[in-house]
């Protein structure tokens, strides 16, 4: 695998890989959308209700986030609503219209469903978010497999994650591409086994462009695409 700040195209030994597992937001769908969730409307609310200004609201419900960042509590939405008292969601309904795949997602995974390899989705995200999610966009159409972290009991982040999730998708790690943006994922993932890793350079659509001297980061999934596949 080549960086594409180096080649302009990513190359995968595809010859060696049968399984491709995927991450949603921020790699399949915009970031953008959680991002307003969390960090524009959900500080609204919370100011609202408990009668504080927005910068203060932010801030505690920062130190909350951060007290939970990296376990399956982080990605919960039954576990920030009843500790923020806030609906979240009824604020992801709200702003569902904001829910959009990535430049690329879709043609990307059209290319996978024909070459054959089996296409899992490994995500953190709530199974109300999730459900969400796949009822606003067509990314749930190419799956084998669809498997949350809240299945299993452990974020991503976590090495029994991907024990319990190579058991019950039945790949063989050697032999598999994992796309995620989520970096300590990543990590995580190389050291369970996983052959092939790459990141995402601009998951939020609205933000600044991510680099690592770590991980590739894909521009677009085009980067994954040989001409002879």
């Amino acid at each position: 695998m080549k960086d594409p700040n180096k080649t302009g195209k990513v190359l995968v030994d595809w010859d060696l890989i049968e399984f491709v597992v995927l991450d949603m937001d921020g790699t399949l769908l915009d970031l953008h959308f959680d991002d307003q969730v969390w960090n524009v409307l959900l500080p609204t609310r919370y100011s609202e209700k408990h009668a504080l200004d927005e910068l203060t609201a932010t801030r505690l419900i920062d130190t909350h986030l951060n007290e939970q960042r990296g376990t399956l509590n982080w990605y919960c939405l039954d576990y920030w609503t009843q500790t923020l008292g806030i609906d979240i969601s009824e604020l992801e309904l709200e702003l569902s219209s904001l829910i959009n795949m990535r430049p690329g997602t879709q043609c990307f995974l059209q290319h996978l469903a024909h070459t054959g390899v089996k296409i899992i989705l490994a995500t953190n995200a709530h199974p109300r978010s999730l459900e969400l999610k796949l009822r606003c966009t067509p990314i749930g159409d190419y799956f084998e497999q669809i498997v949350s972290a809240h299945d299993i009991g452990a974020p991503k982040e976590s090495a029994a994650f991907w024990v319990d999730f190579q058991g019950r998708c039945g790949i063989e790690l050697e032999k598999t591409l994992l796309v995620d943006d989520n970096h300590s994922v990543l990590r995580t993932a190389q050291r369970c086994g996983i052959r092939q890793v790459c990141g995402i350079a601009r998951p939020n659509s609205q933000s600044r462009r991510i680099t690592s001297t770590e991980f590739i980061c894909l521009e677009n999934f085009d980067d994954l695409i040989t001409p002879n596949q």
